[in-house]
């Protein structure tokens, strides 16, 4: 029987200094020549450690998930840390994400005085860990996809002492390529689509169940629209510099972006998940709605984190490379993640201590699921215990 402890909430506010050619974050968070980050450590009372579990999301917040929260009820320091692009991923470069996180793990270990780090990728934060994670181990990052500076080879980042995959997709590209809306022909007029790649009209005249052959077919011109965005990134991304003028980067839209054909579907990669649904509601509403995947974005943001083919953020590039203790956890009946995602990372890590569970009929936010909560941090409590990277 684990004992469940009050717990104690801290603000944690760290800065660094950043030279940057132009500011990509709103306010005060990165644009007076150092970058500011916020955060929040739980620390169950009158339990000291020596191990601090860090959660962290390229652009979300996740002190008010559920599974820190239930760690730190468990006796576990948590720390649930905020990037510099907190609730606003337009401008969002990743390899300064892995900079934010290393600043992170630094205070941890060299202020605070924690012996071990274990990382916590949930959901987005999955390939950010992993990936975080392989740089650290094995640096070579020196620029952004889209050329400018950024030394992460230099940076002195911190590896974490081990890394725990929970409800995790292979990462922020992956997930876009896979659920993007193929029928749009025209970029600029949403309303230009193939109506036999359009998965939410009722006159395609291919309806679930799909066949393999329309399913291939949805795949490869998936990825061919994501092509053609890269392709077209690039492209203005040279015209603005070779203009050498004031003007650097250019936002854009990305219409339709949640249309994956196993929403509608079930039989496709087949889980417990609730058919035409998925983890923020009706998907064929969010797919035009304004919390899309990559509705608003930039030049460089789009190279950074949802190109397929350059972002560094690729947890399945990641998991090739590092080789800390992993655990990947697979929620049975996860509405955003994709079923395939988290076997695929897990036979892809290098890691010669590496571990896979499934939390048999958990939703991806465990909502409404208290004793599948209960289940996931006894899983990793366990696992952490039995390297001795947490105190029984």
């Amino acid at each position: 029987m684990i004992k469940a402890f009050n717990i104690e909430t801290e603000w944690v506010h760290l800065q660094y200094e950043e030279r940057a050619a132009f500011t990509e974050t709103y306010g005060f968070a990165g644009n007076q020549g150092a970058v500011n980050l916020e955060g929040i450590r739980f620390r169950p009372e009158g339990r000291p450690s020596d191990t601090l579990m860090v959660f962290m999301h390229p652009a979300s917040t996740l002190q008010l998930l559920p599974v820190p929260r239930a760690m730190a009820s468990t006796g576990a320091h948590v720390l649930c840390a905020g990037s510099r692009y907190q609730r606003n991923d337009t401008a969002l470069i990743m390899e300064k994400v892995f900079l934010d996180l290393g600043a992170y793990i630094r205070h941890a270990k060299e202020v605070w005085g924690y012996k071990y780090v274990v990382l916590v990728g949930w959901s987005g934060g999955g390939a950010l860990a992993v990936s975080y994670q392989a740089e650290a181990e094995q640096p070579s990052v020196t620029h952004t996809p889209a050329g400018d500076p950024v030394d992460l080879k230099g940076a002195g980042l911190i590896p974490a002492d081990a890394i725990i995959y929970q409800a995790a997709h292979l990462s922020r590209a992956h997930l876009l390529a896979e659920a993007i809306d193929p029928s749009v022909r025209d970029e600029t007029n949403p309303d230009d689509r193939e109506v036999e790649l359009d998965i939410y009209d009722p006159r395609n005249p291919h309806q679930p169940p799909y066949s393999q052959e329309y399913v291939a077919r949805y795949r490869a011109a998936q990825l061919a629209r994501m092509s053609r965005i890269t392709s077209w990134a690039k492209t203005k991304l040279l015209e603005l510099k070779d203009r050498k003028t004031g003007e650097l980067e250019r936002p854009f839209i990305v219409h339709r972006t949640l249309a994956d054909p196993r929403f509608l579907d079930p039989s496709l990669d087949p889980n417990d998940r609730k058919s035409r649904w998925c983890y923020m509601g009706n998907p064929e509403t969010v797919n035009t709605g304004p919390v899309g995947l990559a509705r608003f974005t930039t030049l460089r943001s789009w190279l950074s984190q949802w190109s397929l083919d350059d972002s560094c953020g690729n947890g399945l590039d990641g998991a090739k490379r590092m080789r800390a203790p992993l655990l990947v956890i697979e929620n049975s009946a996860d509405d955003a993640v994709p079923q395939t995602h988290p076997t695929m990372l897990f036979d892809a890590a290098a890691s010669p201590d590496k571990t896979f569970r499934i939390i048999k009929g958990a939703t991806h936010y465990y909502a409404g699921q208290p004793e599948l909560l209960k289940e996931a941090t006894a899983l990793i409590r366990g696992w952490l215990v039995d390297r001795k990277l947490l105190e029984t």
